[in-house]
């Protein structure tokens, strides 16, 4: 970054802008916000008053990043020593209020904590070092991600959620407010409660994503996955037994990431296993 750009009209006086930060000629920078020297902005972003962005960071064009949100400093992790670690930010994200984006510790896996496009994280939320967050994703109000965890793209997360570090939340899934997720949470499903069960398929999601039993909607889709999840989580099978009933559905995109992601999920010693469903009350039960 030339240093006659921290005398522009886009960057506050009051500012703090290393020198050998890079920041697109539209990046607009408020009032005492700190960007670092390792730092990378790409254009018609806009970081808010307060803000920090420290450490390795690479940030996309067209971000709104707002009052007093963290973003790059060092991971919560006993572990680390100092070494170079990233914060790997793409295009068009909403990063609200007070949020927190530490970069990765280094491990075989890698060292860098990644947020893709058009997401939006909302007031408080907190992202650990080493997570991987997909595209049109929307985390709600303080909630917390541990070290390691996987979102997929489309997902949803409400407010005051904790999730347990290495978990991973499947594509177009749903957790519900104030739930503690501490395994992984299917494609496709909807989950809720201390600790987290799986309550049924995510049906507002899935017909916002055109698959319903709407006109013009992707019927297939919908047939097949209301048929996995009568095989997975109401017939009583065992997973093992409830995955080889789903194999004969595949060839469908959806069914095949669900199997793919449930098969990992309950067969890579790295992974918490996937979410189990929550227990069907039986008549005569106490509500």
């Amino acid at each position: 970054m030339n240093p006659t750009a921290l005398r522009t009209p886009l960057i506050h006086p009051t500012a703090v802008v290393d020198p050998r930060a890079e920041l697109d000629s539209t990046v607009q920078v408020g009032a005492f916000a700190v960007i670092g020297e390792h730092v990378r902005i790409g254009p018609n972003t806009i970081v808010g008053p307060h803000v920090v962005i420290d450490g390795w960071t690479q940030i996309g064009a067209d971000n709104e990043i707002y009052n007093g949100a963290t973003i790059g400093t060092p991971p919560q992790d006993l572990k680390y020593k100092g070494e170079p670690s990233c914060v790997r930010i793409g295009d068009g994200n909403r990063i609200r209020e007070f949020v927190t984006i530490n970069r990765g510790t280094v491990t075989d896996e890698g060292n860098e904590t990644v947020l893709g496009n058009h997401n939006l994280l909302m007031a408080y939320v907190h992202v650990g070092h080493n997570c991987v967050i997909g595209n049109n994703v929307i985390i709600t109000n303080t909630v917390a991600l541990a070290g390691h965890i996987h979102i997929e793209s489309q997902a949803r997360i409400g407010g005051m959620v904790g999730l347990h570090q290495f978990v991973h939340v499947g594509r177009l899934a749903m957790i519900g407010a104030m739930a503690r997720i501490d395994r992984d949470v299917p494609p496709f499903t909807l989950v809720e409660g201390h600790p987290g069960r799986v309550r049924g398929l995510n049906w507002v999601g899935l017909e916002r994503a055109g698959i319903s039993d709407a006109a013009g909607h992707d019927r297939e889709s919908y047939r097949l996955l209301r048929q996995a999840y009568k095989l997975l989580y109401r017939n009583g099978f065992p997973l093992e037994k409830a995955l080889q009933e789903v194999q004969s559905l595949a060839g469908n995109p959806y069914i095949d990431h669900l199997l793919t992601f449930l098969q990992h999920s309950a067969g890579s010693p790295a992974r918490r296993g996937p979410t189990p469903a929550a227990r069907r009350r039986t008549v005569g039960e106490d509500s």
